[in-house]
């Protein structure tokens, strides 16, 4: 069989176990594996590597170009393509790809967005979003819980795995944990889709679900999250999803023995002060605390 026509088979992923073994037999069969690997890898919107290796080979196969077995007539073409592989990486790369932001156990942190909106990222949390797209599409993907002042613009939507929360201009907190969902409006109003039901949230108006039953809150009077201020505040809310932000808030694991985590707190906890907090959540429900080591604590009843 002709050379050009086991590169043809090869391109095709055509080729028998006889047939490869004689196209690796190529003086520049590595060449043509390097190729490859680098257009499998390198994925660019505009560019089609297919038709561009087809008219290569047509241009090998001109009538008008007579070439010699030994001429090494494939690296100068490999040497392009991969050049061309490689730009057309860099642009898809830096065009297409999101914008990560993570916050680790007991940090927090705000960054500004594209159109100067601005985000405050609680502790343990996740946002995305795509600079190349947004002027079209002002989109943020939300794991965790954040509040956001939203310049006045095109629609605004925050997408969590619990729902859609959408604005123009507004200052929100959106809270999404496991099974415990929840947006607070504090300025303008807000569009909460969850489940094909839409909610519209005024100021001080809230959204609240827990392991999915629908919670009735009083309105909110602050101005601003709690957590802002590094406090986290509760109202009538099961003891489990307070340990749960203790945890996040102080990188801490907590061992709770013999007591009811479904028990409803009222009350708050300082993020400055360890032993501060652990007595304002633990005295209020006559729960002893005890560390175990200095990232472990067990909860118990007296």
């Amino acid at each position: 069989m002709e050379r050009k026509e086991l590169i043809q088979k090869w391109l095709d992923n055509e080729l028998n176990p006889q047939e490869l073994e004689a196209f690796k037999k190529f003086e520049d069969y590595k060449e043509l594996v390097t190729l490859s690997n680098n257009l499998t890898r390198f994925k660019a919107p505009e560019y089609n590597v297919e038709e561009g290796l087809n008219t290569a080979l047509q241009y090998i196969n001109s009538s008008k170009t007579k070439i010699k077995p030994k001429t090494n007539w494939l690296r100068p073409v490999l040497r392009i393509a991969a050049i061309l592989a490689i730009s057309f990486s860099v642009y898809y790369y830096t065009t297409t790809l999101d914008t990560n932001i993570n916050t680790l156990a007991a940090q927090k942190t705000t960054i500004e967005l594209p159109d100067a909106s601005n985000v405050s990222l609680n502790a343990m949390s996740k946002l995305a979003y795509n600079k190349s797209r947004w002027n079209k599409h002002r989109d943020v993907t939300l794991e965790g819980e954040a509040f956001f002042k939203v310049a006045k613009g095109a629609t605004f939507s925050v997408k969590t795995k619990n729902g859609v929360v959408t604005v123009l201009g507004t200052e929100f907190n959106v809270k999404h944990r496991d099974n415990y969902f929840e947006v607070i409006c504090y300025e303008g109003s807000v569009k909460v889709t969850h489940n094909n039901n839409i909610v519209i949230l005024k100021p001080g108006d809230s959204f609240l679900k827990i392991d999915g039953k629908l919670i009735a809150k009083e309105k909110e009077t602050s101005l601003i999250p709690s957590w802002i201020n590094n406090e986290s505040y509760f109202k009538s809310m099961p003891f489990e999803y307070v340990i749960g932000e203790f945890e996040r808030q102080y990188n801490v694991s907590i061992n709770p023995q013999n007591i009811n985590i479904k028990q409803l707190f009222t009350g708050s906890f300082s993020h400055n002060d360890i032993e501060l907090a652990l007595k304002s959540i633990t005295l209020p429900l006559n729960v002893r605390y005890n560390f175990k080591n200095k990232t472990t604590i067990e909860f118990s009843r007296d």
